[in-house]
């Protein structure tokens, strides 16, 4: 039952936040507003809890060119990370053990503010390189036996990326979107006998461009 709540948050904040950044109208946004839409796969380095990589992500962000090359918006990400763990025995403490397999889940909720350098305004191909600068929350969840355990915490984070809008039918009007990105959250926890010191990710997102 708490799977099924938490899907059923997630799905209504992204339909919410999908309505955000997608409903603006073009004559709102003008020729120097941007918005994006994505699904994303991350590759997890190392990050001690969960590295399986996935595509359970979606990426958010709107914002407004204030020069021809420069511009600057909002962001909102989430990801999940999912990994089976064989069972094993886990020393807890000198009077205490933990036998099971476990299925553990790592949740990444990004968000704050996008700065862009796109190298050729008004074209239908239009590259860019930017960099996301923000908070993240994050929640580690082990599922064993009938029972779950959780530790959340927020970090710092930062994610550079090179990426494209693409507009079949002209600049400026419905397109798409590809990029490729790294990023860093300092995000420090501790579950069981696991322990995360910072979160590290590489990815690409494709979406939709307005």
């Amino acid at each position: 039952m708490k799977t099924i709540k938490y899907l059923s948050l997630r799905v209504f904040a992204v339909a919410a936040l999908a309505l955000v950044f997608a409903l603006p109208t073009k004559a709102q946004m003008t020729d120097n507003g941007y918005a994006n839409i994505d699904w994303q796969f991350n590759i997890p380095l190392n990050n001690g809890f969960s590295d399986k990589a996935s595509g359970w992500g979606m990426n958010f962000e709107g914002g407004y060119y204030f020069t021809p090359h420069i511009g600057a918006g909002l962001f909102f990400a989430f990801h999940t990370n999912n990994e089976y763990i064989p069972t094993q025995t886990l020393n807890l403490s000198p009077s205490s053990q933990l036998t099971s397999d476990q299925q553990h889940a790592l949740y990444q909720l990004p968000f704050g503010a996008a700065f862009r350098y796109r190298f050729m305004p008004a074209k239908k191909f239009s590259p860019y390189i930017g960099v996301k600068l923000g908070t993240q929350y994050c929640k580690i969840t082990s599922y064993y036996n009938i029972y779950s355990s959780s530790r959340d915490k927020w970090g710092f984070f930062v994610s550079p990326e090179i990426g494209a809008n693409i507009y079949p039918m002209g600049p400026n009007l419905f397109g798409f979107h590809l990029a490729f990105y790294y990023d860093y959250a300092s995000n420090q926890n501790k579950l069981f006998t696991y322990k995360i010191d910072g979160l590290h990710n590489l990815g690409f997102r494709v979406g939709l461009a307005f």
